[in-house]
């Protein structure tokens, strides 16, 4: 696999990137924090963004499995590199609705890049290298988180707010270079395709899910941990505000990057010793727990212990969670999978999105994390007794 041009080319691709998002995350929540004083505003700003990514997704999942998935990428990418653009409009002009037009712009890049990454992966490795591969891409995008937001950090301390997407634009042109000379075999006629006389549909890809099982579930299951992430730069800005303190900003996303390279990294060792579905529903129970914990989040070390189980345990999850998609979804349906996916994705952030900025608003931090906490500990629950109800049946037949 390390031989693989095309594997060294994906995660130098990722790092560059990575690097240019958190840049511009970071620079997000500070032009936010400056203009826009409530936080249910703040998270229905981010929100319409998302919404335009998922009017998208069907045709993105279309377009990735109908065309050549290395085109597909390289035409968001010059999208995602031309809204950076949008967005120092936004500070030069004191703008939201710059910051608006920004928002729509990468998230609908989004909608089109990832389900044509995720599709093109498994065309790169062999089946048996996916878990490796899916642990180290994301290695490496945490990786890049905890050095943009450092560096973010730093920027924003001696640079105008405009320098961190000027970061950000260089580098999504980096990757824009080097996804060019990506080069791997394509089948762009599938079976799908010629069984619909060159027509597919992307409610193709439903009955599919439906079919299989281990993927319905799987599916279902990725959807508990956005009760975390869906809210997870709101919380972040609440708990500077609650312990008085713009250095936690930095000492959380360490912390929770850190544990989940460690989680992706323990994964690998013990795939082989226990069951897919055991990883899923522990790293779950995990999530919930991590969020119970955020009751203190007035207290330093107790919330940096949160983030560090959070972030182990979303480490050990999202590679197995990938890993079951790539090897059990049939080739010929995955960008149309993996555009459903992240339309549930896209749907589920914004929810949780504006029920973060809702509750922080009107019940407070520490009450919300309650709550998120012990619906992921129910859900995971409830998903664990079906799941188990599933294999009885399949078992008995």
């Amino acid at each position: 696999m390390w031989k693989n041009r095309n594997v060294w080319i994906i995660l130098a691709g990722e790092f560059i990137a990575g690097l240019g998002l958190w840049l511009g995350i970071i620079g997000n929540l500070e032009f936010m924090q400056e203009k826009i004083p409530s936080d249910f505003l703040k998270s229905l700003l981010m929100a319409t963004g998302l919404v335009a990514g998922i009017v998208v997704g069907p045709y993105a999942g279309k377009i990735t499995d109908q065309k050549s998935k290395r085109t597909v990428m390289l035409w968001s990418g010059l999208l995602r590199t031309i809204s950076v653009v949008f967005m120092l409009i936004a500070i030069a002009t004191g703008s939201v609705w710059w910051m608006l037009v920004f928002f729509v712009s990468i998230q609908i890049s989004a909608a089109f890049y990832f389900p044509a990454l995720q599709a093109a992966i498994p065309l790169i490795v062999k089946d048996k290298d996916l878990l490796q591969l899916n642990g180290v891409h994301m290695n490496v995008s945490t990786l890049s988180r905890i050095i943009g937001t450092a560096v973010a950090g730093i920027l924003l301390v001696l640079l105008p707010l405009s320098m961190l997407y000027i970061g950000s634009l260089v580098a999504y042109l980096g990757l824009l270079i080097l996804t060019w000379f990506l080069n791997f075999e394509e089948n762009n006629i599938s079976p799908a395709k010629k069984n619909t006389n060159g027509k597919s549909s992307f409610k193709d890809v439903l009955p599919v899910i439906k079919g299989l099982p281990v993927v319905f579930m799987t599916l279902l299951m990725t959807l508990v941990p956005l009760l975390f992430l869906g809210g997870f730069n709101l919380l972040v800005i609440n708990i500077s505000e609650l312990q008085d303190s713009s250095a936690i900003k930095g000492w959380i996303y360490a912390a929770e990057g850190v544990s989940f390279m460690i989680g992706a990294f323990f994964i690998k060792k013990i795939s082989d010793k226990l069951s897919s579905y055991t990883i899923l529903f522990s790293s779950s129970i995990l999530v919930g727990l991590s969020q119970l914990l955020l009751y203190f989040a007035d207290v330093t070390v107790v919330t940096i212990a949160a983030f560090l189980v959070f972030g182990f345990s979303v480490g050990c999850f999202y590679p197995t969670a990938s890993t079951i998609f790539q090897t059990k979804v049939p080739k010929d349906f995955h960008g149309r999978f993996f555009s459903f996916r992240n339309m549930l994705d896209r749907i589920g952030f914004q929810i949780v999105l504006l029920l973060t900025g809702f509750f922080l608003d009107f019940i407070g931090l520490q009450l919300m994390c309650v709550l998120y906490g012990g619906l992921t500990i129910l859900i995971t629950i409830i998903f664990y007794i079906k799941n188990n109800q599933l294999r009885t049946v399949q078992q008995e037949n």
